[in-house]
């Protein structure tokens, strides 16, 4: 892999924690809901795959971020 240039790092970086942040609101949302007497099971289905979408994303990127150094 090319290395990445300074501005490419800072945008994965904030790519990253922008992920990061919408994965704790969905699971806020998800728990809420899931408490909630008005749950609506078909809502909280997506929202949960959304959240693995972005579980999988994050993954990514931190895998281009900081990737694994074998010695």
């Amino acid at each position: 892999m090319l290395p990445l240039t300074k501005e490419q790092e800072a945008g994965l970086g904030l790519e990253l924690a922008t992920k990061r942040q919408e994965h704790a609101d969905l699971d806020a949302a998800i728990h809420t809901l899931i408490g909630s007497a008005f749950a609506d099971r078909m809502l909280i289905q997506r929202l949960k795959k959304r959240k693995l979408a972005l579980k999988d994303r994050i993954v990514q990127l931190e895998n281009i971020l900081l990737p694994d150094i074998i010695a």
